[in-house]
């Protein structure tokens, strides 16, 4: 369907732009490292930026399937993806890749995380709509616009 394929590209170019900013300005205060990493992640050797941007995605598809359902402002909506996101990464995708659970629950580390998940979730809530087709938007091909 179109919403999830729309939901996982606004998704990959939050994950590009929000968090990216906001993991900028944590580095520039000594408290993160350098944004936009493109070490490769293994098992393929993907650039990180790039496998960030692929799991946003896969969240995105969800948001965009749910898109109907959402009676929330999409922002608001999208802030709570990310938290959701958040939550997820410390109770589930932690413990397996060998991590504490919570990756220790430092408070500190909650709060950035939680920050720079809101933030892409935020990203995705604006992003997406400006992607969706518009109701009615269809112009004649002759037409010109100034």
């Amino acid at each position: 369907p179109t919403r999830a394929i729309l939901g996982f590209v606004a998704a990959a170019i939050s994950v590009a732009v929000f968090p990216q900013g906001i993991v900028e300005a944590f580095h520039l205060a000594g408290m993160a490292p350098q944004p936009w990493a493109l070490q490769p992640m293994p098992p393929l050797g993907v650039p990180r930026v790039l496998a960030l941007c692929f799991w946003g995605g896969v969240y995105g598809v969800g948001f965009g399937l749910i898109l109907p359902a959402i009676r929330l402002p999409l922002w608001f909506s999208g802030i709570l993806l990310g938290i959701l996101a958040a939550v997820v990464s410390r109770l589930v995708v932690a413990p397996p890749m060998g991590l504490p659970l919570g990756y220790g629950w430092q408070p500190a580390g909650v709060v950035r995380s939680l920050l720079i998940n809101g933030g892409w979730g935020l990203g995705v809530g604006l992003i997406l709509p400006l992607l969706m087709p518009r109701r009615g938007s269809r112009r004649r091909p002759d037409t010109v616009i100034v």
